[in-house]
């Protein structure tokens, strides 16, 4: 009862987004197709982000060592540095724009796909509530950005700003007198844009610190051939496309003819042709809907993980392993010399299981009836899963008794259940112990499928990265040198791929018939 409501919540999750997430999916296999498995941009946004930033940091601070901050002379230095030195700080110039770009769009897109899979929810919440406000400091700083070159668009851009916040009843004069003449713009306002142009970013940096703090091994630098493929794309950019100035503000003119970058400034010429306050009326209302998104109802939550004291050792694998730093380690309530109890926070567990699959004491060959380890899930106990694949292997009527372990969020594995297939879903792939597999091998299965989301796509974050460690004897607990490869497979799989999960098993089939003795090991498909 208690797996078959697990079940009910899990579903009922993945079709609450199920056309966006659909949509995801199919851009990942499509991306990971073009760049390599678990490689695609779309997997790796978050990371994204942060190359972007640190791109604009390196960049922007050889471009204000350039920069003559005075209204008069902002405009000459940046644009000799572009067309007299073209082969450093213009390159540098146009990888600070573009990069800049990437960040915005990069944020953007990762905020709707962390929507679109209702990652927003439970101890998601203040991610999600932290990562909100990034997007206007984001935007901010990168609007500021055009002032200090100060030319015609930098010009258009400061106007439009000083129109749209002047539609706040909270300015004693209207910020649009700064820009009534070309001695209006003083050095000490140019010094406020230099100042919120640097400023902003840091703020953006500390609220980025402050936004994974509840994650654990946050991955802030994408793959290496991705980090070398953005930069290459961002040079290739700045070479055949290279950002130039337009021509120098000039106050008495309106200008015209500007190349707008739509990434950032697109919501001045909305404003202009719609108005100040639908703009602030639009603004308002998003981020309204989106600080009220982790509140609305849901699901029932699934209950935490849950420490026994009697069996829990103080390895510290729960604490290493747990994906949302939700496991502490507090003294041991025996008081026996350098002996930690592990301890679970309700409010960061996201109940995945992963700490199950750590823990040294979750194997099936202890020898007790009632299998009781050192953390476990109440709604899903690691007994449950021993005793259901002890009756499964047996009720199996086949000379070739299959095994699958697979994940309720990747590719569907009943697909797979018929004669000689026992299929066993778990809430993530990185909940299963190593040693399940020699169990199932030793009692009767020919072979054992492992699948789960694909790389860099784990519904938790590190269910598939620590399955794969373990089961290449990287991590502990680990699956044991003795057990023969030849009799497991390995395939990491999204919801949709399940001709793959098929022909996988065809595979182990065919390999398992063929078999004479132990095999090479098998890399994963």
């Amino acid at each position: 009862m208690q797996n078959w409501a697990r079940k009910i919540h899990r579903q009922s999750a993945v079709a609450s987004g199920h056309f966006g997430r659909s949509i995801f999916t199919r851009l990942d296999r499509g991306f990971d197709t073009f760049f390599g498995e678990g490689l695609s941009p779309l997997r790796h946004l978050g990371s994204l982000c942060f190359l972007f930033f640190w791109m604009v940091a390196v960049s922007g601070i050889y471009l204000y060592a350039a920069l003559d901050t005075s209204a008069t002379g902002a405009y000459q230095s940046i644009d000799d540095l572009s067309r007299n030195q073209w082969y450093l700080g213009g390159l540098l110039r146009s990888i600070h724009r573009y990069a800049a770009d990437g960040f915005v769009l990069t944020m953007v897109i990762h905020l709707i796909r962390e929507w679109t899979l209702g990652h927003f929810h439970g101890f998601r919440r203040f991610s999600w509530l932290t990562g909100v406000p990034l997007l206007v400091f984001g935007f901010a700083s990168g609007i500021g950005g055009f002032w200090l070159n100060w030319d015609q668009l930098g010009q258009f851009s400061a106007q439009a700003t000083a129109e749209w916040l002047d539609a706040l009843p909270i300015f004693a004069s209207p910020l649009t007198r700064n820009f009534l003449n070309a001695e209006a713009v003083s050095d000490r306002l140019f010094s406020l844009f230099v100042f919120i142009h640097l400023g902003l970013p840091l703020l953006l940096l500390f609220g980025t610190w402050f936004h994974i703090q509840r994650i654990s091994l946050a991955n802030v630098f994408p793959p290496r051939s991705l980090t070398v493929g953005t930069l290459a794309t961002l040079l290739v950019l700045a070479v055949v496309q290279p950002v130039m100035s337009h021509l120098p503000a000039d106050l008495s003119r309106v200008p015209s003819a500007l190349a707008i970058d739509w990434f950032l400034l697109f919501i001045h010429p909305l404003m202009y042709v719609t108005s100040s306050n639908f703009i602030w009326g639009i603004l308002s209302g998003v981020l309204f809907l989106l600080f009220l998104l982790p509140f609305l109802p849901r699901a029932k939550a699934m209950p935490v993980a849950k420490v026994d004291p009697d069996n829990c050792n103080g390895c510290r694998r729960c604490f290493d392993d747990c994906p949302y730093a939700a496991v502490t380690m507090v003294p041991h309530p025996n008081r026996r010399m350098a002996r930690q109890l592990a301890q679970v926070d309700a409010d960061l567990c996201a109940s995945c299981g992963i700490c199950v699959g750590s823990c040294p004491s979750s194997t099936p060959f202890r020898s007790m009836a009632e299998l009781v380890t050192g953390i476990d899930l109440p709604h899903s106990p690691i007994n449950q899963l021993r005793q259901k694949l002890k009756a499964d292997l047996e009720s199996l009527a086949s000379n070739q008794k299959i095994v699958v372990f697979g994940c309720d969020h990747g590719a569907n594995i009943d697909v797979l259940r018929g004669s000689g297939v026992a299929t066993f879903s778990l809430v993530c792939t990185g909940m299963l112990p190593p040693s399940f597999i020699e169990y199932a091998l030793r009692d009767g299965a020919s072979g054992v499928l492992v699948t789960g989301c694909q790389n860099g796509g784990c519904e938790f974050r590190l269910g598939q990265k620590w399955t794969q460690a373990r089961l290449e004897g990287q991590r502990e607990p680990s699956l044991r040198a003795s057990v023969s490869r030849s009799h497991l497979q390995i395939i990491w799989a999204d919801v949709g791929d399940e001709a793959a999960l098929k022909q996988a098993l065809s595979t182990l089939k065919n390999r398992i018939a063929l078999t004479q003795g132990p095999l090479p090991t098998v890399e994963p498909i």
